[in-house]
Order: C-alpha cells, then sequence, then structure tokens
C-alpha cells in the first residue's frame, strides 16, 4: 500500500464527484476511480436518479478490473433500489480492495455496504479525504443524519448591511463576477426558496442564467438540463398570477394551511404558527420529504429575519459591496435583537474577493447551535 498513491488516486475521485453535483440529486454526487499497479485504468461519476453510480460508471468504462483497486468517495451501496447493488458489480469484477472516504449514513446503506464486500474477501479501508467529501456531500449527509438537507441563506449587501434602498432598488449591488457566482451557487441547488416580498417587490425567476453560469460546457449542459426547483414561501396566497416565477415550469407556491389562494395544482399547503404565518418546522420537514439536499434561499428581510432567529440557517453566504447604502435602506434580516447573547453568531469559514466584491461564507457558531 503507498499513502501517497491512495491520497492521489481519491482526490481523483473527488473532483469526479464534483462533476455530478449539478444532476445527481436526491442521490450524493460520488466519485470512483479504479486503478492497477499505480495506473487508472477506469472512472466514473454519479449519473442522475434512476441511473447508474459512480461505481457502476467506472466499471463500464474498461474491460477488465480483476485484482484492482477502487476509490470510492462513498460507501457503495448494497441494496436493490433503482439499480442493482454496486457492491455486487465491484465484487462480480473481481476488485481486490476498495478504499472509501465516508460510510454512507442512509440507512439503507450504514455499512453494509463495506461488510458485504469484506464478506467476499475484498479489502476495505475507510476514511481517507473523509472531511473533504464531508463538505461536498454536506445536503446529502445532513438529510440523511437529521431529516432534512443543508439550508444555505444567501444575501447581497453594501458594506453597511444594507440590501436594498429605501425605495426597494436591489440591482445590482455587487458586481459581474459575484453575480456569477450566485448563479454556480444556484445551480448546485436542488431548490430555490424566496418569500412573496420579494415576489411582489421584484418579479424575480430565481432561474439559471445561461450567460452568467461560470461552468465548462460539459458541467454547463448538466447543470441547465437540471435546474433547481423553485419555492416561493407565501402564507396568504398573495402571489399574482402574473408573476414570472410562475411562467414556464412554475416554482412551488407554499402557503398557510386555511388559506384559500387562486392558485392552481402548483400550491403546496403546510400547517401555520400561532401567527398565520407557515410554520417552518414544517416546511423542513416537506423539504426532507421532498428529497432536497442543498436549499438555497434568496429572500428578502422578512423571510430572511425569521430563518435566522429560528436558527435554520445552516450556512450563510454574504456577497458584499463596497457601497454605503444608509440607514434609511433595508437590512439584511428584520431582527430584534436586544442584547448580544441573543444575537444569532456565526463562524466565519471564508473570505474570497469577487472582483471588488467580498464572498464571505459563514456558519453557525458550534456553541449556539440548536440542541
Amino acid at each position: 500500500m503507498n499513502e501517497s498513491m491512495d491520497r492521489a488516486f481519491m482526490e481523483r475521485a473527488v473532483e469526479l464527484g464534483r462533476q455530478a453535483r449539478f444532476w445527481s440529486s436526491p442521490n450524493p454526487a460520488v466519485g470512483c476511480v479504479l486503478a492497477r499497479e499505480g495506473e487508472v485504468i477506469g472512472t466514473g461519476f454519479t449519473q442522475p436518479a434512476g441511473a447508474s453510480h459512480a461505481e457502476v460508471m467506472a466499471l463500464h468504462s474498461l474491460a477488465d478490473a480483476r485484482d484492482a483497486v477502487a476509490y470510492v468517495t462513498l460507501e457503495p451501496c448494497g441494496h436493490h433500489g433503482k439499480t442493482g447493488p454496486c457492491t455486487e458489480a465491484l465484487i462480480a469484477a473481481g476488485v481486490s480492495r476498495v478504499v472509501v472516504a465516508l460510510e454512507d449514513p442512509n440507512p439503507l446503506v450504514s455499512g453494509t455496504g463495506i461488510a458485504a464486500l469484506r464478506n467476499a474477501g475484498v479489502t476495505v479501508e475507510v476514511g481517507l479525504m473523509a472531511p473533504e467529501v464531508e463538505r461536498d456531500l454536506a445536503g446529502f449527509l445532513w438529510r440523511m443524519r437529521r431529516g432534512w438537507g443543508r439550508i444555505t441563506l444567501k444575501v447581497a449587501t453594501s458594506l453597511d448591511g444594507r440590501t436594498a434602498t429605501a425605495s426597494g432598488e436591489s440591482q445590482w449591488i455587487t458586481g459581474l463576477l459575484a453575480r456569477q457566482d450566485v448563479q454556480r451557487l444556484r445551480a448546485e441547488s436542488d431548490v430555490v426558496v424566496t418569500g412573496v416580498g420579494s415576489v411582489l417587490a421584484d418579479d424575480c425567476r430565481l432561474t439559471l442564467r445561461l450567460d452568467e453560469l461560470p461552468l465548462p460546457d460539459e458541467e454547463k449542459a448538466r447543470a441547465l438540463d437540471h435546474a433547481p426547483h423553485r419555492m416561493v414561501l407565501d402564507s396568504r396566497g398573495r402571489t399574482p398570477d402574473t408573476a414570472q416565477i410562475l411562467r414556464g415550469d412554475p416554482a412551488m407556491v407554499v402557503v398557510a394551511e386555511g388559506m384559500v389562494p387562486a392558485l392552481g395544482s402548483f400550491a403546496v399547503r403546510l400547517p401555520a404558527d400561532e401567527e398565520g404565518r407557515i410554520d417552518l418546522g414544517a416546511w423542513v420537514r416537506y423539504l426532507g420529504e421532498s428529497a432536497y439536499n442543498e436549499i438555497l434561499v434568496e429572500a428578502g428581510p422578512t423571510l430572511s429575519g425569521a430563518l435566522l432567529a429560528g436558527g435554520w440557517v445552516d450556512r450563510l453566504v454574504i456577497y458584499q459591496a463596497p457601497k454605503l447604502l444608509g440607514q434609511s435602506a433595508r437590512p439584511l434580516a428584520a431582527l430584534d435583537v436586544d442584547v448580544l447573547s441573543a444575537a444569532p453568531q456565526f463562524a466565519i469559514d471564508d473570505v474570497t474577493r469577487l472582483g471588488v466584491d467580498l464572498r464571505i461564507i459563514a456558519s453557525p457558531d458550534p456553541e449556539a447551535l440548536r440542541a
């Protein structure tokens, strides 16, 4: 066993998995490399739901896998779903060793794939590059472990934390590179969510814009073929029939139970809270039932504030422009914080310059997470 070689092959598997991130959902975006005598002999990554998994794609890319080593970013499945078990395919192909980054927390897999391989005499090692794969598969892993995927709140602000002028003007606070990065973020998401306030104020579409999608042609094609679903949280059913977000393949409009809006079959009714608004706990359960791994929220201060106050934000992505909009401009979030100890607390994970703007990625402080 050569540790540096193992790492190099797993790095390639991780890169392959990232190529699947635009179309694999609800399945995880997995990469696989087959190697023999220090040479790559086959590669694959997850295809759209119902099609082949990464291991099978890698096996199909070569004629003979006997005595090969398979490097897989997530535990191979050992159950029958829409496709056959990957473990059976690896065993039948004569693979002698499998290196796995992470055990799959999916209850249908969760150790059974590794056990099946070992029972067949295949050497299995687990843990190489696990932190990197944890980050790449965060949405899927969180959905398996807690019942719903990763919720990312994206906002574009000025230096003083304002998202629009007092009159509502917000296009464009940030520059082209930041807007292109938002398109990438949308493409990596399974559903893009906004509030009815944004629909009424901006008549937003939340679609992918081909001219601003900063991806190689092959990845761009996968992203456009599997564009994210769109969703409007609209407790009282105020979304107008003429809204752009309802054109073409219409967005889901989520309303509070008891409301009878003039909406079509794309309306979803969820329980209301004490104030008559959509119960956010019911909403995240619905996201889990819908098998969304990556949920991107692009909303105004009301919905953003409610998500932050409730502790529902797993990742905060702020695009900050070098502008000042002043005290009358609209805030990032509608929050009432009387004492500092009650403020939502985040840790800065990354700061990247995008042209003249900054992209700040933050996650909740572990000590402040909901129990």
